[in-house]
């Protein structure tokens, strides 16, 4: 059980695979006003930075789930070294479907809502975990701007126009699944540099030492054309976010 190699390869030396930075996160962290004990549940936690690092600046504990056996190890090493291994655990295995039934104060899904075919049934998944009165987090894509066609939006790596809100919609539509919007902590496009960007160097290093990988041909196609496509479509048209979202019980 993995993700498609390419993206091991690609994201191998990222510590978080989102357009969030590690300020973003502890902005996030400190807006929730976690208390120490609060458990969290990440499914997608990739290479574990968030839950590692509220493990060591806010006392919480919790378990990730992830399918890259890469980032998965990735996480445990962090949390060995933020020494927090003993307040998280990190899973290699399909968050898909996964569910706790030790209940979390936190349930985040923090850039992987594919696990519930979208965000509306990652926030379904995701509250089978949370106990009563805990937050949901999602991160999620939005439109800063209309795309004119859809062309433009395929050329951000969406399959059509319809598969994200202007910022205003996705907030509604948080609302119209019976959730609040209790914060929000919206990524910047330094952030968005520093995920994709950071992509670059880590290919063109991988090409220079793997000449003859079955993936050589692919990756060099990819580096040669994603510093303009980004620079021209993802970076000037795509916002991402992370939403806080509590029931609306009251």
């Amino acid at each position: 059980m993995d993700i498609p190699r390419i993206f091991n390869i690609t994201e191998s030396a990222h510590r978080i695979h989102n357009p969030f930075t590690p300020e973003k996160f502890a902005t996030l962290g400190a807006a929730l006003r976690l208390e120490a004990g609060t458990r969290v549940l990440d499914l997608g936690s990739g290479s574990g930075e968030m839950l590692c690092t509220w493990a060591r600046d806010h006392g919480v504990t919790g378990t990730g789930v992830d399918m890259s056996q890469l980032f998965t190890e990735q996480a445990r090493l962090r949390a060995k070294e933020l020494g927090v291994a003993d307040r998280v655990k990190f899973i290699h295995g399909d968050a898909t479907g996964y569910f706790s039934d030790e209940k979390a104060g936190v349930a985040a899904c923090v850039g992987a809502t594919w696990i519930g075919g979208g965000f509306a049934g990652t926030i379904e998944l995701l509250a089978r975990s949370l106990r009563p009165g805990g937050i949901i987090l999602v991160g999620e894509p939005y439109w800063r701007r209309l795309p004119a066609t859809e062309d433009v939006a395929k050329a951000c790596l969406a399959h059509s126009i319809s598969d994200f809100f202007l910022l205003p919609g996705l907030l509604a539509s948080f609302g119209r699944l019976g959730y609040d919007v209790v914060e929000m902590v919206l990524a910047n496009q330094d952030g968005w540099d520093r995920y994709e960007a950071a992509k670059w160097l880590t290919m063109r290093r991988w090409l220079e030492a793997n000449p003859g990988d079955e993936l050589a041909k692919d990756i060099r196609s990819q580096l040669t054309s994603e510093p303009e496509r980004y620079a021209t479509y993802t970076r000037e048209y795509l916002g991402w976010g992370v939403f806080a979202l509590m029931s609306r019980r009251y």
